[in-house]
């Protein structure tokens, strides 16, 4: 829960606490020991480079939902915006355009909810070499 906490915040997690029922429980259970208490607890990643993965995925997978949440918390795990789009750019030569597209809005309207100003993705510049 601590990891859960750390990465979504306290208000992400005391929201969806605050939602779950007798339906939802064990699922909200699952979640918390293996997601959070397992693998992102896990030390052969930190959690930048998980941030970024999971934003690829969710973004490959078409999960818009899940999306937004987990650009505040790539945010909190120390991305900033210009990284997340650059995360999806790359997510779009390997997922797809449409998702990749889908993604970059959900992530642009979530940091505009936040007050962060958009972020362009680098062109490529001279320390990328290939």
């Amino acid at each position: 829960m601590a990891v859960r906490r750390e990465v979504l915040g306290d208000a992400h997690v005391d929201r969806a606490q605050a939602g779950t029922s007798p339906m939802t429980a064990p699922f909200q259970d699952f979640i918390t020991r293996t997601a959070w208490g397992g693998v992102w607890t896990r030390p052969q990643l930190d959690r930048r480079t998980r941030s970024c993965l999971t934003l690829a995925l969710l973004a490959a997978g078409g999960h818009e939902r899940e999306l937004a949440m987990h650009v505040r918390a790539a945010l909190r795990n120390g991305l900033d915006a210009t990284e997340i789009a650059e995360v999806l750019l790359h997510t779009a030569v390997y997922a797809g355009v449409p998702a990749a597209n889908a993604a970059m809005a959900v992530a642009q309207d979530t940091l505009a909810e936040l007050g962060i100003t958009e972020a362009q993705p680098s062109g490529r510049g001279a320390e990328h070499d290939g």
